[in-house]
């Protein structure tokens, strides 16, 4: 594992840890700094890190408190208070 690797996984721990805590500013920074530093060090985004964020607003995504989680047809949608949504594929 590389060190923007390491970075990204602990800057994802720390967003989630200051979304909980309801210091969204914080959880949003966060989430800027890990896309940047692996947009920069070509490294992908972790899987859970990508479907908990919102890619408009950079938001950390709570289900319940600020993001809506549906399953349809074959796919999940989470829908974020700003009105985007993503959707991902289950079994």
């Amino acid at each position: 594992m590389t060190i923007a690797e390491e970075r990204i996984e602990r800057l994802a721990s720390l967003a989630r840890d200051a979304a909980a805590e309801c210091h969204d500013q914080r959880a949003r920074n966060y989430v800027r700094l890990a896309r940047r530093l692996a947009e920069r060090n070509r490294v992908a985004l972790p899987r859970q890190f990508k479907r908990f964020t919102c890619d408009a607003c950079d938001r950390y995504l709570r289900p319940g408190k600020n993001a809506r989680v549906r399953t349809r047809d074959g796919h999940v949608v989470v829908t974020c208070d700003c009105g985007e949504q993503s959707r991902y594929p289950y079994k």
